[in-house]
């Protein structure tokens, strides 16, 4: 791998509220400029081993472009990110993943006319025998491999050998998110993972999520439903305006509350900045 990435002390990273040990992803002042548009801002933001942490903002507040930032997708304008013990600068996306970095798009990035196996395993594909462009695809290891995943997630999908344009929404949305737990990823990052979903289909991924949480995988979901952030999450951190303006524990917080952040009513002391 050739991205940058330094290792630091605990007290680099020491806060009262845990073990320095316990954060998998950190990011500080992050920011993130198109031209003369400030898109993100000195964004700080941390999750631990085992948290599930929303992002929440209306759209443009800079939630996307901020997971496009920690993912490699984008370069960031300035600021750090500390991954799995080691300020890292990602060259692009396939670094972050090899890294442990999985992501979920709106988009899911899905090839309609591969089936399961050949999609979980699309740009890292199994061999038996590597000889260039004549190398020996291990298509046996690969249906094992992804029929270990979808059980890891719970999800059923009735024949595999299907291509993917054959299946419907939430089948599509699953077969995304079982992509992250094939690959034993060390954070998932969801965006929007049920926006277009039904009832049935949503209820589906939201139980991938919870089984995720049950095996202590950190996830970041973002999300416009507050239901399910509600119900699926440890802490909620709204962006306004490319910036973060809270950092909640869902516990100690009402979905009323969450709105008045949102919407600039309401604006913690330390973000007073973004408001």
């Amino acid at each position: 791998m050739s991205d940058i990435q330094t290792n630091i002390s605990a007290g680099d990273v020491d806060h009262a509220d845990g073990h320095p040990g316990d954060v998998i992803l950190r990011t500080e002042k992050l920011t993130k400029h198109y031209g003369g548009v400030h898109a993100l801002v000195d964004c700080d933001f941390e999750i631990r081993k085992g948290e599930h942490v929303a992002i929440m903002g209306d759209n443009g507040a800079g939630k996307s472009t901020f997971v496009r930032q920690i993912t490699a997708v984008e370069q960031k304008t300035s600021g750090r990110i500390w991954f799995d013990g080691a300020y890292r600068d990602f060259n692009g996306p396939l670094e972050a993943r090899e890294a442990g970095i999985e992501t979920v798009f709106q988009n899911l990035a899905l090839a309609d006319h591969l089936d399961v196996p050949d999609n979980l395993f699309l740009g890292r594909e199994k061999t038996l025998f590597n000889l260039g462009p004549f190398s020996i695809l291990d298509y046996r290891g690969m249906r094992e491999a992804t029929m270990a995943g979808l059980q890891k997630t719970g999800v059923k999908i009735p024949n595999i050998r299907n291509t993917i344009q054959y299946m419907s929404g939430g089948q599509r949305q699953c077969v995304a998110i079982a992509r992250t737990a094939t690959f034993h990823s060390k954070l998932t990052i969801m965006d929007e993972p049920t926006a277009a979903l039904g009832v049935q289909e949503t209820a589906q991924v939201e139980n991938i999520i919870r089984t995720l949480k049950e095996q202590g995988e950190p996830l970041i979901l973002i999300s416009h439903n507050m239901r399910q952030v509600m119900e699926l999450c440890d802490r909620i951190v709204v962006w306004r305006r490319g910036r973060v303006c809270a950092n909640l524990n869902v516990a100690e917080t009402t979905g009323e509350e969450v709105v008045a952040y949102i919407t600039g009513a309401k604006t913690q002391p330390e973000y007073a900045s973004a408001a």
